[in-house]
């Protein structure tokens, strides 16, 4: 196979970082080809280099053997490139064929005729197994319907090499089954595709080759066929890695959290809540699996007590609660790890070590009388440092100076320390590497083995899989089923995930028997 598109000793720098170094990376016509890092390892700058967002500091583009400058994302898209961003670009109130067009230029016609232009969609949709109905309206659509549109936008404008940026976040694993379908189609009929990612499995499934950055540099680029899920993992973090999380068998049975009927209804009248209940038991992980936005962030701040609930009730160790406040949720022994670690999780402004304390700055050791006590306050820093691993000169560095995994990890270091009897943790992974991952699922699980009810809340699939005992569906606000880990089926789950309810009762405080929607 001939290759479409080379990058030679590409580099792309900011004012102080240099984001890709020497960059060599060839895509064949009609192969897919992952390129796989770490977060923050260079991957989106790269590929944002080729279509046009970012212009390379030094390196050379070749595209179909010739040497092209893209300065902008209209030359990239003449040179037949396009690329679907994790975000979609899409109006929500325009038809799919109004938002194809959108931006487009005429060269012919001054008045656009859009019922040709619905003809030629509906002729590609079908060509490509899209099943898209041109006249449909983008916010009548599912997300895994959005994302096609996205794809059918740069083929409508003749591109060749697409690229696709975290292409499953959003979606479900029905919705995911399909892309990849429509992806292995699309490199059938010639187009070539470059698929920017962090999911092994993803890998593992549609790549052709597969190229691996590492802190902005190339580490290496392997055929499929020839290599693993934990060589690959090894390549991106440069060491081995825990696939393979042991966890001790659950002894207790004490219901530690039990919510009941909980509702919660937004300032614009919205039930983001609709009378969820569940219970949580001492050591084990109730991970909570769902797309995101549909009512995961709310349940943990009404639990927490960051907002109020307007029916149901929530017990805590058997102390009951129509309402709660924050300050009474942290007196009851219950940790938060927020979803957002830099407007909820850190006062970015502050140091490490006053960060470390935000949850029990009150109490002492590290005040008395209302003063803090600095010296037992950076003793305390110094060893969380130590014991989580946390890349810091020391207490006195700000938490806005620091990657996004270390500041999870102070995080981290701050709610378990202060041994919990209930850890909300929502998304605790999200952003960060394999490595950092690695450690954060490691730490949830001694915290689980410990005796510690642990309430996951994640979007990453893969994470609840990993080391949830039982594992509840969430969709618009209710449980769609509770199941025991051990007693999955990946299909049935992505059903509840938009919206079938087919669950256990038992788990929900009815009977045994099973019923569906």
């Amino acid at each position: 196979m001939s290759d479409v598109l080379v990058l030679k000793n590409l580099t792309k720098e900011f004012t102080k970082v240099v984001a890709n170094k020497n960059v060599n990376f060839e895509l064949r016509k009609g192969e897919v080809h992952a390129l796989l890092g770490e977060n923050g390892a260079g991957k989106t700058t790269l590929m944002n280099c080729v279509c046009g967002l970012y212009h390379p500091t030094s390196g050379y583009i070749y595209v179909n053997d010739k040497e092209v400058k893209i300065k902008n994302c209209v030359e990239a898209v003449q040179h037949g490139i396009g690329m679907v961003h994790q975000h979609f670009m899409l109006v929500p109130e325009l038809t799919v064929a109004e938002n194809v067009i959108l931006g487009m230029k005429r060269e012919k016609d001054f008045f656009i005729k859009i019922e040709e232009v619905e003809k030629e969609i509906k002729k590609l949709s079908d060509l490509y197994d899209f099943n898209i109905d041109p006249k449909s309206y983008i916010r009548d659509l599912p997300v895994g319907i959005k994302q096609r549109v996205e794809i059918l936008k740069i083929i409508y404008k003749k591109a060749e090499i697409i690229i696709l940026d975290e292409a499953t976040a959003v979606l479900t694993p029905q919705e995911a089954n399909e892309l990849f379908k429509i992806v292995e189609n699309l490199a059938k009929r010639g187009k070539s595709i470059i698929i920017i990612t962090h999911k092994l499995e993803e890998v593992m499934r549609l790549a052709d080759r597969v190229t691996v950055l590492r802190d902005g540099e190339v580490v290496g680029t392997v055929s499929k066929n020839k290599t693993s899920e934990k060589e690959l993992a090894r390549m991106m973090v440069g060491r081995e890695v825990l696939f393979d999380f042991k966890k001790r068998e659950k002894l207790s049975h004490e219901k530690l959290l039990e919510i009941k009927d909980l509702t919660v209804i937004d300032g614009n009248n919205i039930k983001k809540l609709n009378k969820l209940s569940f219970t949580l038991c001492s050591g084990e992980i109730l991970g909570v699996a769902g797309v995101d936005g549909n009512g995961q962030i709310e349940l943990s701040e009404a639990i927490t007590g960051m907002i109020p609930f307007q029916e149901g009730e929530i017990s805590i160790k058997g102390k009951l609660y129509t309402k709660i406040s924050t300050k009474e949720s942290y007196k009851n022994n219950v940790s938060h790890i927020p979803q957002d670690r830099q407007n909820t999780g850190l006062i970015m402004e502050r140091d490490l070590g006053k960060n470390l304390i935000l949850s029990d700055y009150w109490r002492k050791p590290y005040s008395n009388w209302g003063v803090l006590d600095k010296d037992y306050i950076d003793k305390h820093a110094y060893k969380m440092i130590e014991d989580y691993n946390i890349k810091a000169p020391g207490p006195f560095t700000k938490a806005k100076d620091l990657s996004g995994g270390n500041q999870q990890k102070i995080i981290l270091a701050r709610e378990i320390f202060r041994q919990p009897d209930i850890l909300i943790a929502v998304q605790p992974t999200r952003g960060l590497d394999i490595g950092a991952t690695e450690f954060v699922r490691q730490k949830l699980i001694d915290e689980r083995d410990k005796g510690t009810a642990v309430l996951l809340i994640s979007t990453e699939l893969e994470e609840i899989l990993q080391i949830a005992d039982r594992i509840a569906i969430i969709y618009k606000g209710e449980f769609m089923g509770i199941m025991d880990n051990h007693d999955i089926d990946i299909e049935r789950i992505g059903l509840m995930m938009a919206g079938s309810k087919c669950y256990n009762h038992e788990n929900l405080g009815g009977d045994k028997n099973e019923s569906s929607k």
